[in-house]
């Protein structure tokens, strides 16, 4: 640094050389040659104190800053590196969690469905049962009453027969003659209906 400042003196000062000979003439006091060696004396000490005052005092601020801030930044980049590898650590495990939520509800949905439709089906199959029970029930009254109905109907009919018989002709006639005509009668449409 010593040597760049002694290089750039002696650059100066052949500049200044050069610049006092072609404007000796002008009569400027600075380019006079009389002048020259105090005004290099206090361009050394002029400069010399502030290089010393730069290389001792400022520039040491200046780098121990730089560092602080180096140090800093450094410390910062591992801080939010740290953050960021948490901040991931927690957003995978809330995806995991939602990931178990989601399939824990599925489960519920499935098994909820699954009892649902077990539900449905025993509900069906007893009323199935019951329907079917219902239907035999009425089936075999209808078949009583189907049976029993045709004695009924045998002896309304020949009771029905015997009083028109009498308001026909005046006089009772033998029931029992009529209910035999009558079941005779209901015998044959029986018959002709098995046949069909």
């Amino acid at each position: 640094m010593l040597k760049k400042i002694i290089i750039l003196v002696f650059v100066t000062c052949f500049a200044c050389f050069n610049t006092v000979f072609a404007a000796e003439s002008g009569g400027m006091p600075q380019l006079n040659p009389e002048f020259w060696i105090s005004q290099i004396f206090w361009l050394i000490i002029t400069f010399g104190i502030l290089f010393i005052v730069l290389t001792k005092v400022i520039l040491p601020k200046i780098s121990d800053n730089l560092e602080t801030r180096k140090s800093q930044i450094l410390e910062n980049i591992e801080t939010a590196d740290k953050q960021k590898e948490e901040s991931q650590k927690k957003i995978d495990e809330y995806e995991k969690i939602i990931l178990e939520s989601k399939i824990k509800a599925k489960n519920y949905f499935n098994d909820a469905r699954e009892k649902i439709l077990e539900d449905i089906n025993k509900k069906r199959a007893a009323l199935e049962k019951d329907l079917d029970e219902e239907i035999s029930n009425t089936e075999n009254e209808l078949f009583e009453f189907k049976e029993s109905s045709g004695d009924k109907v045998t002896k309304i009919a020949a009771e029905t027969s015997a009083e028109l018989i009498k308001e026909l002709i005046g006089e009772g006639v033998n029931s029992s003659s009529i209910a035999a005509i009558v079941e005779d009668q209901a015998k044959m449409n029986k018959e002709r209906k098995d046949v069909i």
